[in-house]
């Protein structure tokens, strides 16, 4: 409920952003995301694996990642090779890959976790019949990266829906594309998503001969 400011408690609360860097959180490189795949299977975290590669394969918003369900991602007892939601912010579907090493871990964690098309991925632990909250989602992504020596706050949910569309970008300089798997309604968002510059623009000018 939080505290009124008449009361003599709120005179000892910190301030919810106190010692945390805000701003944008920096994407994971490749190296980093596959260290933290090996590090979540050493220690034997099944459905983190599998939350993770859902995650960086489905670029998708972290309110849209705890919510899906299994029917959203299974077929005929198969994980599917694409999927589809609807975006919780802007109510539009977007179309997401799901790699074999995604499919093959949320395989894995379907097969131990059991359910019902209609039951979510990923379970709340306090409710089965609820998923698991954003806020447990980003206290997950903050064992992730610290786990593999990374700074948490340098590092978020966002970090992993911006990972697969900045290492895109980098690899195709194709900001349409970037924009669909996004789902982003307009590409001057995506482009302040990802940080474009005069520089990324030059650099793909310089390496273009005509």
């Amino acid at each position: 409920m939080g505290h009124s400011e008449y009361d003599l408690g709120a005179r000892e609360c910190r301030p919810w952003n106190a010692g945390r860097k805000l701003g944008s959180k920096r994407a994971l490189k490749p190296q980093q995301v596959w260290a933290i795949r090996f590090w979540l299977d050493h220690e034997g975290r099944l459905r983190d694996r599998a939350l993770f590669d859902l995650a960086i394969d489905s670029k998708l918003r972290s309110c849209d990642v705890v919510k899906i369900k299994i029917g959203d991602l299974v077929s005929g007892g198969r994980v599917r090779s694409r999927a589809i939601v609807v975006q919780q912010k802007t109510g539009r579907p977007v179309q997401f890959e799901l790699l074999e090493s995604a499919r093959n871990s949320i395989l894995a964690w379907l097969e131990r976790r059991g359910g019902t098309i209609d039951d979510f991925v990923f379970p709340s632990r306090i409710d089965h019949a609820d998923h698991i909250s954003t806020r447990q989602y980003a206290r997950l992504v903050d064992e992730w990266v610290t786990g593999i020596g990374l700074r948490r706050e340098d590092y978020g949910t966002h970090s992993l829906r911006r990972t697969k569309a900045s290492i895109i970008y980098k690899q195709t300089g194709n900001l349409r594309a970037v924009q669909i798997l996004l789902g982003h309604t307009k590409i001057e968002s995506t482009v302040r998503y990802l940080g474009v510059d005069i520089e990324d623009a030059l650099a793909l000018a310089e390496g273009t001969e005509v």
